[in-house]
């Protein structure tokens, strides 16, 4: 899969992405972060790629000619009227705290393309008209906003990758993660067996699968039940699911 990342700030991007498993993804040939400076397609001497914004008021905005000559000679589009999507399939996405709320089902979504071009805003905000004429997609990372869109640009492409066949040395770890399955992923415990009196629950240590899988799937529950209960609204649930969080209802009580 193919990232093309476009921002003002390209150093911000290698000591993330040249390590552990992006490295590994990157090496093994199962993902290409490519990181684009705008700088670069400006035609100007200083490289201009803000200015103040019509109408007055505080900070700057990133110009629209960088911007377009950026993500159209990269991306291959057109350059006119002619609205990107009609000559791509490409998502072309604007990280800004205006557009919707990454998660997994998201992140899901987006794996499935081969290929995904991330623009990190800066400053007071970009150009209405790159919004209105270029990006396909718009995404926030949460409800609060930060100096650029270069760490939501990290967080898409580390959520994505780890989604990609392969990309995991467990073939089924994104499958469990939190928020995959649609609950809170169930405890973990690793050796010493025992540590300062506190033992690992003896359950995971009896080789009993079956007990296993069901011992952590009510833990799964247990612990959205606890700290995200709005999330169980939206969660597959079976019929052995509903009884046991019925029971925690019943001990609320």
């Amino acid at each position: 899969m193919q990232f093309e990342v476009f921002t003002l700030l390209p150093e911000v991007f290698p000591p993330y992405l040249e390590s552990s498993i992006l490295k590994r993804a990157s090496e093994r040939g199962l993902i290409n972060v490519r990181v684009h400076n705008i700088r670069d397609y400006t035609r100007d001497k200083h490289h201009t790629t803000d200015d103040t914004p019509y109408g007055g008021g505080g900070g700057m905005v990133m110009k629209p000619e960088p911007v377009f000559e950026a993500l159209e000679t990269v991306l291959g589009l057109n350059a006119g009227p002619t609205p990107p999507e009609l000559d791509s399939n490409i998502p072309i996405i604007l990280l800004t705290p205006q557009g919707r709320v990454f998660d997994q089902s998201i992140a899901q979504e987006l794996s499935q393309h081969p290929r995904i071009a991330l623009l990190c805003g800066r400053y007071e905000g970009i150009d209405e008209r790159i919004r209105e004429h270029l990006v396909t997609d718009e995404i926030s990372i949460g409800d609060y906003v930060l100096t650029g869109g270069e760490l939501p640009a990290l967080i898409l492409i580390d959520a994505i990758a780890r989604l990609l066949p392969e990309v995991l040395g467990d073939p089924t770890g994104a499958q469990d993660d939190s928020h995959a399955m649609g609950l809170l992923e169930y405890p973990h415990y690793t050796r010493p067996p025992e540590f300062r009196g506190w033992k690992t629950p003896d359950i995971l240590l009896s080789g009993d699968h079956a007990k296993i899988e069901k011992w952590r799937r009510e833990q799964s529950l247990l612990r959205t039940f606890n700290k995200r209960p709005d999330m169980l609204e939206k969660a597959e649930l079976s019929k052995a699911d509903k009884k046991f969080l019925d029971s925690l209802k019943n001990v609320e009580r």
